[in-house]
């Protein structure tokens, strides 16, 4: 029997395997040597700036859907706190006041005989930019208002800065 030495590999230390040195292209004939094995700067830089190039188009995308979803939110908060104000005048006979505010839906507003609470499972949420919302009674639109004056937490604006309100759909 005839004793043949392997090839040289170098095993990498840790990671748990071979590194091989003068491996042959197969299709070409040729030997590539350690030295060209990788990828250039410039192909390095191209990629990069493909990545960049698609995250510059796909962010704002994801942005805007962010907006509409705080849009989305404060609208079915607003909604719930109107049904649960509905079932407060159902059992009291009136809206909150004002000056009782949304409070009145968690804790028994003074002495109200047949207040029969808490209308709100929960704690009176926040609006999804962290604000109260406002409300009032008897409103300008309706029995009761609830605003919520959105990202600049100011009366008015467009885009992000519009104030999300009960009365408008």
């Amino acid at each position: 029997m005839i004793y043949r030495p392997r090839k040289k590999e170098s095993r990498v230390r840790g990671l748990g395997f071979r590194v091989r040195r003068g491996v042959r292209n197969s299709k070409l004939g040729t030997r590539w040597s350690s030295a060209s094995a990788g990828f250039t700067l410039v192909e390095l830089l191209v990629v990069m700036i493909i990545i960049g190039l698609l995250a510059a188009f796909v962010a704002p995308n994801f942005m805007r859907r962010e907006e509409q979803a705080r849009v989305t939110a404060a609208k079915a908060q607003i909604e719930s706190l109107g049904t649960a104000l509905e079932m407060f005048r159902l059992e009291v006979g009136r809206y909150p006041t004002s000056a009782e505010g949304l409070e009145a839906l968690r804790t028994r507003p003074g002495a109200l005989e047949r207040w029969d609470g808490p209308y709100l499972k929960k704690e009176i949420p926040l609006d999804p930019w962290g604000n109260p919302y406002a409300y009032k009674s008897p409103g300008e639109h309706g029995p009761f208002d609830i605003i919520s004056y959105g990202a600049d937490k100011a009366p008015g604006g467009d885009g992000q800065n519009r104030d999300i309100n009960s009365w408008e759909r």
